[in-house]
């Protein structure tokens, strides 16, 4: 995660949703405080993902973002990623941790019990997802990924990033949880929706509700 601007109460990942054009990514960056932006390959094939990151990567880092590439270690190489993002067992986590620690950071999704969170938290990645990418299609985050990640952030000193909904105010319930990160898409990216304005808006809501966390 980016520590650049050192906010201490939850904060933001970006997830490109698919279709979103790499303009209205960068658009969001002007917003306000972003931790990181995790992008999926969303179907492209791998010549497309990779000029679409290539567009993004290098605007984001001036940013002070992180960006994260989900999946595809060699893709993340390419383009100067900072990071990428894992949904493996426990062994693959750890090879690929083993493989690129020294390179970039990993993060771990996949998660949908306590039991697979532990499993996947011994091989000790950078950061635990709890949701799934493109499922924030209702108002509020699923009730299942909020009370892993309020569970996770009580007891593992691994930073936790929660998947918000499709409703901007979902941020608050998120951040209650007491979840480092909350992740954000529909609510940013939807059509009709102007990123930077939700970013923006998204950072005003957690400045005056988000739990402030211990020093």
């Amino acid at each position: 995660m980016n520590e650049a601007t050192l906010l201490n109460r939850c904060r933001i990942v970006l997830i490109a949703p698919p279709l979103a054009t790499a303009e209205r990514i960068c658009a969001a960056f002007e917003g306000g405080d972003i931790a990181s932006l995790i992008l999926p390959d969303n179907g492209m094939d791998d010549a497309a993902f990779q000029a679409f990151a290539e567009k993004i990567v290098p605007v984001a880092q001036a940013a002070g973002i992180a960006v994260i590439i989900a999946g595809d270690s060699r893709i993340a190489g390419r383009v100067h990623a900072d990071g990428i993002h894992v949904e493996a067992n426990r062994q693959e986590l750890a090879e690929t941790i083993e493989r690129v620690a020294d390179k970039m950071m990993v993060g771990a999704g996949g998660a949908k019990t306590r039991d697979d969170a532990l499993g996947l938290g011994e091989a000790r990645p950078d950061y635990m997802f709890f949701g799934r990418f493109g499922y924030d299609n209702k108002p509020e985050p699923h009730p299942r990924n909020l009370s892993l990640g309020q569970w996770w952030a009580q007891m593992i000193q691994i930073p936790c990033i929660v998947m918000a909904g499709s409703e901007l105010a979902s941020v608050e319930t998120v951040a209650a949880t007491g979840a480092e990160f909350v992740a954000l898409s529909s609510a940013v990216f939807a059509d009709g929706l102007d990123p930077r304005a939700q970013v923006a808006a998204a950072n005003a809501l957690l400045d005056e509700t988000a739990p402030r966390f211990e020093d």
